[in-house]
């Protein structure tokens, strides 16, 4: 895509303060576009907005799971921009615990994290979203929402929903009139700050189970992203991109 390809475009992204959220912030800056980070780690949030290309960026404090705090976030981005181009739902959260260890306020705090803040995220930015004429959400979901590993239960109970619940919007979006596109991705193992929070021997593990022979890179789930938003992915609606290095083809 051109350096430009975002130029001029509103950006909202959750889970902005590291990781994919980070990484993909940056590409969109890179591209011209001006950000709205979203995160509970304000200080996070504070290097990454501080590293950012352009002018006209700003930090919200966004607990997704609240919908008081995505009205007031909203609120900011309407008084300030009066529209928004792309959402990306990313923030999300999981723990490796079989379903017969999860008590109901694990099983909770997953589901709110991980799908509820893509509903409650992409009902309070709905009316901007309509605004700009040519907007897109993307909802990171996960390969979990396809195959099963041990201990994700509810993470993938959770990722799977975010997938339909991403076709559902784009199919009624489309059929009510508004110019809104939605779709997923789902990305693989990828090498972010938790992954190497977990150790060297768990992230050899992961590494070596993918036909590709290692993790991904944040940058190339933002690559995803970006073209999922983007103008060139006009008729792309409700579906699912796949960035695992074959993961599941296997």
């Amino acid at each position: 895509m051109p350096a430009d390809s975002h130029a001029d475009r509103i950006v909202m992204i959750t889970g902005a303060a590291k990781g994919i959220g980070a990484a993909t912030a940056l590409a969109f800056a890179r591209e011209g576009a001006t950000l709205v980070l979203a995160d509970i780690d304000t200080e996070g949030l504070g290097a990454v907005l501080a590293g950012l290309p352009g002018s006209g960026h700003m930090a919200v404090r966004l607990d997704v799971t609240a919908e008081a705090d995505w009205a007031a976030a909203m609120a900011r981005v309407g008084a300030t921009h009066g529209r928004l181009d792309v959402l990306v739902n990313n923030a999300g959260w999981g723990n490796l615990r079989s379903i017969f260890d999860t008590t109901p306020d694990d099983w909770r705090r997953i589901i709110a994290i991980n799908l509820d803040s893509v509903f409650l995220g992409t009902m309070a930015a709905m009316p901007w979203l309509e605004k700009s004429g040519d907007a897109a959400v993307v909802n990171v979901s996960s390969i979990r929402a396809r195959v099963v590993g041990f201990g994700s239960g509810p993470y993938s109970a959770a990722k799977a929903g975010v997938e339909m619940f991403s076709k559902v919007a784009a199919v009624e979006c489309a059929q009510t009139g508004r110019r809104v596109r939605v779709n997923s991705i789902h990305p693989g193992f990828v090498d972010t700050p938790l992954s190497k929070a977990q150790g060297e021997e768990a992230r050899a593990a992961r590494a070596a189970s993918v036909p590709q022979g290692r993790m991904a890179e944040p940058e190339e789930i933002a690559a995803g992203i970006l073209f999922l938003a983007s103008r060139a992915a006009s008729y792309v609606n409700g579906t699912g991109l796949v960035v695992d290095g074959a993961f599941t083809a296997v």
